[in-house]
């Protein structure tokens, strides 16, 4: 019976990004084979430079509005408008809105965004990803506002520099994974309007909220019932969450290059429940069971959406609009390209590496601790 609600995202789960990689303009084509090949699951680029064509719009979100925030984003208008006069510049429509900038308005008829700025921590980028649900995510440079992630690469004192080399197409990036979900009721029908799915850049989390009982929800992949899960709750997350909520729950560190669904549980009753880590092509269907003595609570990066009562359920599968996040290792200047020695050189991607080490201390020892405050940053 509950395999119709799998048969019914057939295409959908299916769907797939790949790339072209072309230095000037990538392209973007849906796969809607009902297998993907090999070939195409690994075709997926996880490094290509911008379009050599400059930005003609930029969209600016920031965190809250403190003091550094506003002299932050005062400075960075200054060096558009002067810089580049020619290039409008947006943000969404709140109370803080800076003095320079337009209005912006998600939705169908918004105002098309060549480049996404972010000024704060990780929620920040979050939240933009968030405001771009409805399709593809444009490039999005992110600045540290002294939040310390994953997704931080340059900091806002360097916003010049990261500037002169998007716009001279020098720059690359990797596109992060995100996840479309799409709920389901008791009989089976779609909840909210048609195309209304959830992106998620990070994670979808069930779980069991303020009850003090297990929820028990029945895990399918692509349509075949894998187990019963026991706990107090369930993490489906992208590679790029895979150091997030999923990390914390026990999940594995997947590299953001790569197209996978993390599958980790929130304190399971069994021991022998481990985290599993599927291909992107997958379809995850999670089902509160009929026996569960309470809803399941959603969180979706952070935001509380919904509540899933026994018999309701969520697909997750691979959305095909990931974010395209510059790297920080792409910008550098000639005479630094001539004398590297050390990692990776410019262009090639190994912010991650650097992060898991300098940020979360990576196997890290005593005597290695000490050790890091002489390493590279």
């Amino acid at each position: 019976m509950f395999s119709s609600i799998c048969r019914r995202a057939t295409f959908t789960h299916r769907q797939a990004f790949t790339f072209k990689i072309n230095p000037k303009q990538p392209t973007y084509r849906t796969a809607s084979k009902r297998t993907l090949s090999s070939s195409a699951v690994h075709s997926v680029a996880p490094t290509w430079r911008l379009p050599e064509q400059p930005p003609k719009s930029i969209l600016i979100v920031n965190k809250l509005r403190t003091q550094p925030v506003v002299l932050a984003i005062d400075a960075f208008l200054e060096h558009v408008h002067t810089t580049y006069p020619g290039v409008r510049v947006f943000h969404e429509d709140r109370s803080d809105i800076p003095h320079g900038a337009e209005v912006w308005q998600p939705g169908v008829n918004a105002e098309k965004i060549d480049l996404v700025v972010t000024l704060g921590g990780d929620g920040t980028i979050l939240h933009a990803s968030s405001l771009f649900s409805a399709g593809a995510v444009p490039p999005v440079l992110s600045f540290s506002m002294g939040t310390l992630g994953f997704l931080l690469p340059f900091h806002i004192d360097d916003f010049a520099k990261a500037l002169e080399s998007v716009f001279q197409g020098k720059a690359t990036i990797l596109n992060r994974m995100r996840l479309a979900c799409t709920f389901y009721n008791q009989d089976l029908a779609k909840k909210g309007n048609e195309g209304d799915d959830w992106q998620v850049m990070n994670e979808i989390a069930l779980h069991r909220g303020s009850s003090p009982h297990l929820n028990t929800i029945d895990i399918f992949v692509d349509g075949q019932h894998l187990t019963e899960a026991v706990s107090d709750g369930l993490i489906v997350s992208t590679p790029t969450g895979s150091t997030a909520y999923s990390l914390s729950a026990g999940g594995p560190i997947v590299h953001p290059s790569l197209s996978a669904l993390v599958l980790t549980p929130i304190c399971p009753r069994s021991l022998s429940f481990r985290p599993l880590v599927f291909p992107s092509s997958s379809l995850i269907t999670l089902r509160i069971g009929d026996r569960s003595r309470a809803p399941a609570g959603v969180s979706m990066d952070g935001r509380t959406s919904h509540v899933l009562n026994p018999g309701e359920s969520v697909n997750v599968h691979a959305s095909p609009f990931p974010v395209p996040c510059i790297n920080r290792s792409s910008i550098a200047d000639a005479e630094s390209e001539d004398t590297h020695h050390e990692g990776a050189g410019p262009g090639k991607e190994d912010d991650w590496v650097r992060d898991i080490n300098n940020l979360l201390q990576y196997n890290a020892t005593f005597r290695s601790k000490a050790l890091l405050r002489h390493s590279r940053t």
